[in-house]
């Protein structure tokens, strides 16, 4: 745990608190016992829970600190990633996770009612259904996700979800350039400005990774976004 202390430290300038290290050990507990019995996450050892689930999660504070969200929303979390991790450091933010399988959703309930989170919701639905529900829609200082899918159609999930004056992040691999401009169409139809690509380096891992941030500029469409499954089988071009 020394070494993902100095990680956080020297990427991000923060020093966790007691609490925050308790939490984040018990995280890691609770994931590699679990990830034992379903398949929650293909990463299973303990150098990388740490490094490419936490830290990688923790990367998104590089772009938000100049405005801290007080209500996002992770979309397609998996095992709670980005957003409980973000939580974590961030406890006062209201924190929806959104995760379509069963089994991820049960278990983000279960880190979250173990680490005593207040203020997080975990809804078992999809992105599509709530771009639609007054409830959710344009509610959301920050929509985040990471390796949910390709940016064209990630913007039409994510986008409907932030407020005018609020962002999208993406977190994306070395393709997170070439998809940034292919997603340039549907960026604009939808609302929103491309204002940073933000490439990360996390220590160990030798691929590139980028943050891919969006501003909401202006009120998504009404008839974005379009019922589920249609955004990935038709994105916008």
């Amino acid at each position: 745990m020394e070494k993902f202390l100095q990680d956080v430290q020297n990427l991000l300038g923060l020093r966790l608190t007691p609490r925050q290290v308790s939490a984040f050990q018990l995280y890691e507990q609770e994931l590699t016992a679990r990830n034992a019995q379903i398949n929650l996450t293909a990463i299973r050892d303990v150098e990388g829970i740490r490094t490419k689930h936490f830290l990688d999660s923790l990367s998104c504070l590089m772009v938000m600190r100049d405005r801290l969200p007080r209500r996002m929303i992770d979309i397609g979390t998996g095992a709670g990633f980005p957003g409980l991790p973000l939580k974590i450091i961030l406890p006062g933010m209201q924190l929806t996770l959104v995760e379509s399988v069963g089994k991820k959703a049960d278990f983000c309930r279960h880190v979250v009612e173990t680490l005593k989170m207040e203020q997080v919701l975990v809804l078992q639905t999809r992105a599509e259904e709530l771009g639609q529900n007054p409830s959710h829609r344009e509610q959301y200082d920050w929509a985040v996700a990471r390796a949910v899918a390709n940016l064209p159609a990630l913007v039409e999930y994510l986008l409907p979800l932030v407020r005018i004056g609020g962002s999208i992040l993406a977190q994306k691999g070395e393709s997170g350039p070439a998809e940034a401009h292919k997603a340039e169409h549907a960026t604009h139809l939808l609302g929103g400005h491309l204002r940073q690509l933000r490439k990360v380096n996390l220590p160990g891992v030798a691929e590139d990774r980028y943050l891919v941030i969006i501003d909401k500029i202006a009120a998504t469409p009404p008839q974005y976004p379009r019922r589920v499954g249609v955004p990935c089988k038709d994105p916008l071009k």
